[in-house]
């Protein structure tokens, strides 16, 4: 970081203690001078959850720093390896981005690699234009495979067992990634207990309000919990647009699922259940599209949330599991914190502010309360910006991130969290691309 970044970064910081101390001592106030069992039942849960996301926060900014420390030296000794790469590229109506995504591939560095293209029963031009990339020259190959339409876990399944690699990457067919993505993810496996490494995702189209702000949340909100829980190899979901894996301890667990509309984060947890080491590496890069209207984020979202709970339900002995496997449960308890705790108490704590000020007049509170937030996603943001080279531009967007974009989020998480509890059926929902990789 230059200078006057560092130095902006710690007036930051400094900044959110003094708004979340003026916070916490208010709250502490109106617990002790209010009679009222609702009040200080409200209070008292504000509080405890302020505590919570704040240390969260801090937390994994710092592990985040320790992971970027650790993961400098540790490479600095990593030998290329030779093991053959197979990806699997699982696709369906894909037309609109398999020519970009399948070039992509083709221009990687690392050349020991097979390319397997499994087409799941696409009504257009999808195989066609797939089968137009075939090839194979001996150490470097890419071949097209047309299945009956089934689903995304079975089609990468498909996909494993026609695979010869020792070392399995599967990619998203609307993702396009940087050229030297493989050669970053095999160096970790020169560790035997690491299971599977996550790349990065970025977001391409930011064009608008909407896209940069998820181009922010994707920088600050998912790559930097992956790179704080990688100080501990203990990250809890492989991203469908880049994860890459050891085969055979994807054989150990079962490959994947076809019981949860979240099969990545399924089989990480799978994985780490079988106390196996789960990696990050934030200069391997998967380029992809994100929704350009509110109605598509919010499907995105809601169908993302019911896949996270059904993979919690699914193994929900671990929480218990605290002495006989502690990094499972661990990762566990943080999956329910941030899927469903949190967007509850969120939207329930804005409501109570709102009430707070209404009723008692405590409209400052609810004022710092907020600016307390806010500053800490611009510390964030300027943090993860200056360590992924970022543009910084996106930095300005923390102001409005939590106000609108996270609030927005949390309904439709709030929703897909009752849904999911009641059991109402729903369906897949692919999104509709635009071609903008």
């Amino acid at each position: 970081m230059a200078v006057i970044q560092k130095i902006l970064f710690v007036v930051l910081m400094l900044g959110l203690l003094s708004l979340t101390f003026y916070s916490l001592t208010y709250l502490e106030n109106v617990y002790l001078e209010v009679n009222n069992t609702f009040i200080r039942f409200g209070v008292t849960l504000i509080f405890t959850f302020t505590l919570l996301v704040i240390t969260r926060y801090l937390l994994l900014i710092f592990f985040s720093m320790l992971n970027l420390i650790k993961r400098t030296a540790a490479l600095e000794h990593t030998e290329g390896r030779e093991e053959k790469i197979s990806i699997i590229v699982p696709c369906y109506n894909e037309e609109s981005v398999i020519i970009p995504s399948l070039s992509s591939l083709l221009k990687q560095t690392y050349k020991y690699v097979e390319i397997i293209v499994i087409d799941d029963g696409s009504k257009d031009r999808t195989y066609e234009l797939a089968r137009g990339f075939e090839f194979d020259n001996g150490f470097h190959s890419l071949r097209v495979i047309n299945i009956p339409n089934g689903g995304k876990s079975r089609a990468l399944n498909h996909g494993i067992r026609e695979a010869h690699g020792s070392l399995i990457c599967c990619v998203d067919a609307d993702s396009r990634l940087n050229n030297n993505a493989l050669s970053l993810l095999v160096r970790h496996f020169e560790d035997k207990q690491i299971a599977a490494v996550a790349g990065s995702v970025s977001v391409v189209n930011r064009d608008s309000f909407l896209t940069r702000l998820q181009a922010l949340e994707y920088i600050e909100g998912l790559n930097m919990a992956r790179n704080g829980q990688a100080f501990l190899k203990l990250v809890n979901i492989i991203p469908g647009p880049l994860g890459m894996f050891r085969k055979s301890a994807m054989a150990e667990v079962g490959y994947y699922d076809h019981d949860t509309f979240a099969e990545d984060c399924d089989l990480t947890l799978k994985l780490i259940d079988h106390n196996y080491k789960i990696d990050f590496e934030p200069d391997a890069i998967s380029y992809t599209e994100v929704p350009e209207n509110l109605l598509d984020l919010l499907k995105q979202r809601y169908r993302w949330t019911r896949g996270i709970l059904q993979s919690i339900h699914k193994h929900r002995e671990s929480l218990w599991h605290l002495r006989q496997k502690p990094g499972m449960s661990f990762v566990m308890w943080y999956m329910l914190f941030e899927s469903v705790l949190w967007p509850f108490i969120q939207l329930w704590g804005d409501l109570f502010m709102i009430y707070l000020a209404i009723e008692f007049g405590a409209s400052d509170l609810m004022l710092f309360w907020w600016l307390m937030f806010t500053v800490l996603d611009i510390a964030g943001a300027l943090y993860c910006l200056l360590v992924t080279k970022e543009d910084l531009s996106l930095a300005k967007y923390a102001i409005v991130y939590r106000l609108f974009f996270i609030s927005v989020i949390n309904i439709s998480k709030v929703f897909a969290t009752i849904e999911e509890w009641f059991g109402i059926e729903m369906s897949w929902g692919k999104l509709e691309r635009k071609g903008r990789i």
